[in-house]
């Protein structure tokens, strides 16, 4: 089995940072695509940024230029450094995989059980 593992979520004030990890766990051969996605209160779950495996980056418009993500391959280990937050930043963020696995060779997509962000104003 697969298991996507979420941390760094917290309470922080507007204008401090937060470094979110998700580690992928299980019998994984790669991981190609993986992203946070973000969803507030009443609102629909949206694209926050995404890693390609080979180095391509995107990002939600609203986060350009004070979110990075980054990841490291060989721990499958996602990453999102969040600066300069802003109080409409906050909700659950969710990490996701495209992962290949092993036992069963298989293709399919995984997703954590999200990670709470909250900012202050």
């Amino acid at each position: 089995q697969v298991h996507l593992v979420e941390s760094g979520g917290g309470l922080v004030q507007a204008g401090g940072s937060l470094r979110l990890s998700c580690v992928v766990a299980g019998s994984i051969v790669s991981t190609d695509t993986m992203s946070w996605y973000r969803q507030a209160p009443g609102k629909q779950r949206e694209l926050v940024a995404s890693s390609t495996n080979s180095g391509s980056t995107n990002y939600a418009d609203s986060v350009k230029g004070r979110f990075t993500i980054s990841r490291d391959n060989a721990k499958t280990t996602v990453y999102l450094q969040m600066n300069s937050l802003k109080p409409e930043d906050a909700g659950i963020y969710f990490c996701y995989a495209d992962v290949r696995t092993r036992f069963p060779p298989a293709r399919r997509d995984y997703w954590g059980q999200g990670t709470q962000v909250t900012v202050t104003s």
